[in-house]
């Protein structure tokens, strides 16, 4: 067996028996021990239960074979020449391809102080040396194992957006698409015979047809630039000499207007508090929109829709109820771009964007933002900003 000396590349290991318990390629750990005996012993263990490793005598080099082969586990020394475990820990971390791999330290028993350091740079878990194979074997597994679990998890919820997006965005484009393309086909070949209402009439409909288009890329490109700035830990500010917004007059008539697209103003009931805010009004306008669009669109027309907003504990609440079917805690948990529950039990429009929209921006925007639903009751959405000055 080859292990590399202070001048040698790190070897890599020819893997024993296939491991019957993990299907598919084996998987590969990297040992990161200045001590050739340690690395020796790890790699012989975990080659005789089917696992492929890879060896590094310090972290320099430990960070350098991690990068390009991108093993599924490190197992890695604290105290080495040129860059101990810490150091060689908190480099993997921040490097993107490398941060999730998980990471067991090897440890002395006077090391056993240092853990809670190890912990909080983000080690996964701690073998004491010396240790058994049984023990080095536990370690393995169960790292690998809750990695394995997390994948599938995530795994999971891809397939799901996958499949809500392969439901929504074709029925959304083709549906507002279809009415344009039929009608404004109808107008061109029939236009001198058509009497004015039906051409009026028409062209109502074309235009509500293009506003639904409209909408839906809107809020493509919306949760688009929210997304690129949450994975680079924006915040958004209002900008140098800018009015703060005011609430009552930037959200009234569109609630109204909200209302009145759905043809249930009626059904609307909104109190709608005075107040200041340092938050861009666009942005203010468009969490109202998504809520209030989201109340009608998921409540029945007659039922009631409130909007209301009021100043409370030096913080400005802007609620929105509606007394539709509503969410179980499962679904508010899920709550994510082009989530929609129980779409193949029922008619829905929209590609889902909608409340995750206005909960990211609210977010970007340092408020609160909560869902609280009783099934088949009623579900009432909050959004809870401080007042200048607290």
């Amino acid at each position: 067996m080859t292990m590399p000396s202070n001048h040698q590349e790190p070897a890599e290991q020819v893997s024993g028996a296939a491991n019957h318990s993990r299907p598919g390629p084996p998987k590969k750990v990297l040992i990161i021990d200045d001590t050739p005996d340690i690395r020796m012993i790890i790699s012989e263990t975990l080659n005789l239960y089917g696992f492929k490793t890879l060896t590094a005598e310090d972290g320099l080099s430990g960070v350098r074979v991690a990068k390009g082969e991108l093993p599924d586990l490190i197992i890695c020394d604290i105290n080495m020449p040129n860059l101990d475990g810490y150091g060689t820990l908190t480099a993997l971390r921040e490097s993107d391809t490398t941060a999730a791999i998980p990471f067991i330290f090897l440890s002395g028993a006077a090391d056993k102080i240092n853990m809670r350091r190890g912990m909080e740079l983000g080690a996964d878990d701690y073998l004491t040396k010396p240790f058994t194979h049984q023990e080095l074997m536990a370690s393995v597994n169960a790292r690998l194992e809750k990695q394995a679990e997390a994948q599938r998890r995530s795994d999971k919820k891809l397939d799901e957006l996958r499949g809500n997006i392969t439901l929504a965005l074709p029925h959304q484009l083709r549906t507002p698409l279809n009415g344009i393309l039929g009608l404004s086909g109808i107008m061109m070949e029939e236009y001198g015979s058509l009497p004015p209402e039906e051409v009026l009439e028409s062209a109502r409909y074309i235009h509500e047809s293009a506003l639904r288009l409209h909408r839906l890329i809107e809020n493509f490109l919306v949760y688009s630039q929210i997304a690129l700035m949450g994975s680079e830990s924006k915040i958004i500010e209002m900008s140098g000499g800018q009015p703060p917004t005011a609430v009552e007059t930037a959200l009234s008539e569109l609630i109204r207007n909200v209302a009145s697209r759905f043809k249930r103003s009626d059904d609307l009931a909104m109190d709608i508090e005075p107040a200041r805010l340092f938050v861009p009004e666009e942005n203010l306008k468009k969490i109202a929109e998504e809520l209030v669009d989201n109340a009608f669109k998921f409540s029945s027309p007659g039922q009631l829709v409130q909007a209301r907003g009021e100043i409370t504990n030096h913080a400005y609440v802007l609620s929105i109820k509606d007394h539709g079917r509503g969410m179980t805690a499962e679904q508010i948990s899920r709550i994510g771009p082009h989530m929609q529950f129980e779409r193949k039990r029922y008619e829905q429009q929209g590609a889902g964007l909608g409340l995750v929209i206005a909960k990211r921006l609210t977010e970007l925007l340092g408020g609160q933002f909560s869902v609280h639903s009783n099934p088949g009751i009623e579900t009432v959405v909050q959004v809870v900003f401080s007042m200048p000055g607290h």
